[in-house]
């Protein structure tokens, strides 16, 4: 059964991912109205997937209808859109973040609602999970380490070819963005405070997500620090629910080669280690190497896109009910994470501290 889908951001994430990925899932999915506020994405995109149905205001293309479910792609929080689009009635597939604040989490009308953090996704991913849970799961696990190396969004889609915008005031996206931090941090948060709080929704997040995988959300954030200029370097550390530790060291490297991200799960007899490639980069495999008794080691790896997987996920969710990996409870639990690290690094640092993060 075919799903009808409207597009709502027409940026880099979706010229570079999502229509190279509709466009060979054409049995499953039919792009039939795209939306940005940026004419010329609109126009951009439309014309690659062959949709004339092109709007610069959801409202209106809500209103107009014509299709079964939204996936929503642009940037910022996606509280308020998402609000729009379930009150209308439609299935959505949200990309990271969900929201910046619990408050829009909880502005949530009843509805499907599925919560896109590809990792979750990836073919290695899922082998790690089974792995792990024929070792016993997370109770035998001592600790979670990962290493994130990103560099410019620019060097990671160069290859791209994306169209550019210049025809949409960002100014207002900046003050509305700063408007709804301020009720996540305080309106005198300060503006590293902010840089830490974002990274982790934007970025980090994806490793939250994978801890709530492997072991459920982190009952505390014990350390957090940062250095080497905004966002430069970000280290967070703390107890995982079960046993064991977690460590993050996350660093914005603007001319690092390519973009590396390494998680190792470290358990009683051994390890799981992922590395995963540019996210950007379609069908590039991430690398499972799995360490056990006397020096063995073994790699597992599959080119199957964890984008696309996702997105067969979504099909399923939308057209049989079968429940997503992560829902608005899952997004829920990483902003509370990420509140718990602007309330520890404002301690920390004796930084003010307000909003909801203020209450943790």
């Amino acid at each position: 059964m075919s799903t009808r889908l409207a597009l709502v951001g027409c940026g880099a994430v979706t010229q570079a991912v999502y229509v190279p990925l509709l466009s060979r899932r054409r049995e499953l999915f039919e792009v039939t109205a795209v939306c940005d506020l940026s004419r010329t994405h609109a126009d951009a995109v439309g014309e690659r997937l062959g949709v004339t149905r092109r709007y610069t205001s959801l409202a209106d293309m809500l209103e107009a209808g014509g299709f079964d479910a939204v996936v929503m792609l642009a940037s910022g929080s996606h509280g308020e859109p998402v609000r729009q689009a379930l009150a209308a009635g439609y299935a959505v597939l949200c990309e990271k973040p969900l929201a910046l604040t619990e408050a829009e989490v909880a502005a949530l009308p009843e509805g499907r609602l599925m919560v896109g953090y590809m990792k979750q996704y990836d073919p290695a991913v899922r082998r790690a999970e089974e792995i792990l849970a024929e070792l016993g799961g997370a109770g035998v696990i001592r600790s979670v380490e990962v290493t994130v190396l990103h560099p410019s969004g620019e060097s990671q889609l160069a290859f791209a070819n994306l169209a550019q915008a210049r025809d949409v005031d960002v100014e207002p996206l900046r003050a509305a963005e700063n408007a709804i931090l301020d009720r996540a941090l305080g309106e005198r948060a300060s503006a590293e405070l902010r840089s830490v709080y974002s990274v982790a929704l934007g970025s980090i997040c994806h490793d939250l997500s994978l801890l709530r995988r492997f072991t459920g959300s982190p009952v505390a954030v014990d350390h957090v620090e940062n250095w080497g200029g905004s966002p430069g370097s970000i280290e967070i550390s703390g107890p995982l629910p079960v046993v064991g530790r977690y460590s993050i060291r996350w660093h914005y490297l603007e001319d690092y080669p390519a973009y590396r991200e390494t998680v190792a799960v470290h358990h009683d007899k051994g390890t799981l280690e992922l590395a995963f490639p540019a996210p950007y980069l379609m069908n590039a495999p991430t690398v499972l190497t799995v360490v056990s008794g006397a020096e063995s080691r073994n790699e597992y790896r599959d080119v199957t896109e964890a984008f696309e997987t996702q997105l067969l996920a979504f099909h399923a969710f939308v057209t049989s009910g079968k429940p997503p990996l992560t829902d608005a409870a899952g997004a829920l639990e990483d902003i509370v994470t990420a509140q718990r690290i602007a309330a520890r690094y404002a301690v920390q640092h004796d930084l003010v501290l307000g909003g909801e993060a203020g209450e943790r």
